[in-house]
Order: structure tokens, then C-alpha cells, then sequence
């Protein structure tokens, strides 16, 4: 992930975002923009030039600009934009825009719909990360990506916060109230050095260790822990600590204490009195999904769950299945 910790990517590939259209990606395709990846320098030549691993237009001849049409991995609030043109040097664009749609469902935008400015026209680096604070507050599912007048531009970053639909989510029997397509966010961590603390809640079972989340080893008597602020207040009956992947740095065992606590900061969280006993200290199986049910002490309801793992290691998934109250 990139940017603050508490914001996600919303125009993250791994989150289901996908480049829906562009007017032009003759050297380089414009899938790349979404890449969770950072981007990386080749020195190969295709039939059409040099490889880049970005997007990229040909130099234009006429009056007009490029654009790529993007839909975000989840409906949110879009607080940070980055226009990342690492390795665009002499063909970077020297300046960009982006708008934003709030179109559930629509999968083709087209000229007739309605599109707000998110940041004007505004000046680019070459070969460097453009970071923008987007002052605006309202929900959108598509963004365009406007470059004046052509160019490349290695990877697109829109860091805010999921806007579920907590309406539909409460309407259903069973769901993963930890996901963070519907909202779930992880808070703090004590660690996070060798993999982001956000991985565990991604979409999907983790591909590699790379995918999850994992701590450096520890050398004291402690141990380390992350709090999910979880979609909403929600009761949970079957809880998933999945640890595949992860086989000489698997944690030994772990616990999940839960918390109602809906506006209290994250950091007052870290030492709240509040907490309750979800599952009991449980030994874990390297490289397995562990599927908790009997386990559980108290279904809640809980805002929060913090996740306790002996001493230290790495957690792929975690998946906390319940009814939004």
C-alpha cells in the first residue's frame, strides 16, 4: 500500500480496480496503471519502442490531450492522489487532471455522464512520485486520469477510505464483516516491517507471503498484534486465521480479543479497558487456514477485533464472518 496507513488504494489492481478505457496506450498498456507493484526499469525494446512499465500514448500530432477512464476496486472517498511517472523521463506529461464519477454499476462511462473535477489541471515531475491532497468529500466508483498533452505514466494511486453499502451488507445472513471492500480498515499495528498490515483484509486468499502480513522477529518477551476496525458493529461466528504461505516464520499460536468502541481513536484503542476475550490463546499450524468456531467465547457485538500472534510471523488472511448489528 502506499501513502498514510489508515487510507487504502482504491484504484488498486489487488482490490478489483480495473483500466476500463483509454483514447490511446500504443507503448505501454494501460493495466499498468493499477499494478500494486512499484514500477520497474528494463532496458528491453518491443516493436513499438522501449518497455515501459506504465501507461503511455504516442506523441500526439494534434490539439487535445490523453485520457484513461478507471474503476475504482471499491466505492469511496478519495483523500490523496498520486501521479507516479517513475522512469518517464523525456516522455513524461508535463501536466495532469483527474475527475471522478459516482456511477454504481456502470461498467462503460460515457461522455453523457456526469463527472466532477477531483484536481485540476496540475504540474508533473518526471521520474517521480506527484502526491495531491483532494479536498473534496464525496463518494465516487470511476476515476479519468487526464494528461495534457501525452505521455507515460507509470502508476495511478487514489488513497481514501471505502464507503460500503452497509444497508445491503445488513441485509445479509452471513458476511466477512473483516473485508475491506466492505469498509474494514486495520488500524495499528505493532509491526509491520517484512509485509503491510492491510494485506490480511485484501480481497482474496493470498497468492505468496508477500500477500500478507508480517513482522520482523522479535527479541524481547513480547508479542505482536493489529486491530481491524471491522465494517460496523457486527456479532461474528466463525472466524478464519489463514497463515498459508507462511512455514519457518509462522506464528505459534495466537488469540482475538474484540471491543465495542465504534468513535474511540486508534491509539486510545491500543490500552482501552474495554476488551473481551474472543478466542483463547490457540496454537497454529505452519503454512494452514484455521478455521475457529467452537473456539469463539463471545460473539459480541465488537467495532473492533485485535488479532494476537505468539511471538511474532506472518498471517495471510483474516476473515471474521458475521451479521452486522
Amino acid at each position: 500500500m502506499n501513502g498514510p496507513a489508515s487510507l487504502i488504494n482504491l484504484a488498486s489492481e489487488r482490490l478489483g480496480a480495473r483500466a476500463l478505457a483509454a483514447n490511446d496506450d500504443f507503448f505501454a498498456e494501460k493495466e499498468n496503471l493499477l499494478k500494486d507493484a512499484e514500477p520497474i526499469a528494463n532496458t528491453e525494446y518491443t516493436d513499438r519502442g522501449k518497455w515501459m512499465d506504465g501507461w503511455e500514448t504516442r506523441r500526439r500530432r494534434e490539439p487535445g490531450h490523453d485520457w484513461c477512464i478507471v474503476r475504482l476496486g471499491a466505492r469511496g472517498i478519495v483523500r490523496q492522489l498520486i501521479v507516479d511517472t517513475t522512469h518517464f523521463k523525456g516522455n513524461h506529461p508535463p501536466e495532469c487532471s483527474v475527475e471522478a464519477l459516482d456511477a454504481e454499476g456502470v461498467t462503460a462511462p460515457d461522455a453523457g455522464e456526469e463527472w466532477r473535477q477531483l484536481l485540476g489541471r496540475s504540474p508533473l515531475l518526471a521520474d517521480a512520485k506527484n502526491e495531491f491532497t483532494v479536498s473534496q468529500a464525496t463518494p465516487a466508483t470511476h476515476l479519468r486520469l487526464c494528461i495534457y498533452p501525452d505521455g507515460g505514466v507509470a502508476r495511478l494511486r487514489a488513497l481514501g477510505e471505502v464507503v460500503p453499502d452497509l444497508e445491503r451488507l445488513r441485509r445479509e445472513a452471513e458476511v466477512n464483516v473483516a473485508a475491506i471492500e466492505h469498509g474494514a480498515v486495520v488500524v495499528l499495528a505493532s509491526d509491520m516491517f517484512f509485509g503491510d498490515r492491510q494485506n490480511m483484509i485484501m480481497p482474496g486468499r493470498a497468492q505468496s507471503m508477500h500477500d500478507g502480513w508480517e513482522t520482523r522477529r522479535r527479541r524481547d518477551a513480547g508479542n505482536d498484534w493489529a486491530i481491524v476496525r471491522l465494517a460496523g458493529p457486527a456479532t461474528v461466528h466463525r472466524i478464519e486465521v489463514d497463515i498459508s504461505h507462511f512455514k519457518g516464520n509462522a506464528p505459534g499460536s495466537c488469540s482475538i480479543d474484540g471491543i465495542l468502541s465504534a468513535d474511540a481513536a486508534p491509539n486510545a484503542l491500543r490500552d482501552a479497558a474495554g476488551w473481551k476475550p474472543v478466542v483463547a490463546r490457540t496454537p497454529l499450524t505452519p503454512d494452514a487456514n484455521h478455521v475457529l468456531e467452537t473456539e469463539i467465547v463471545s460473539a459480541g457485538p465488537f467495532s473492533h477485533v485485535r488479532l494476537n500472534i505468539y511471538p511474532d510471523g506472518g498471517v495471510s488472511r483474516l476473515l471474521l464472518w458475521g451479521k452486522l448489528t
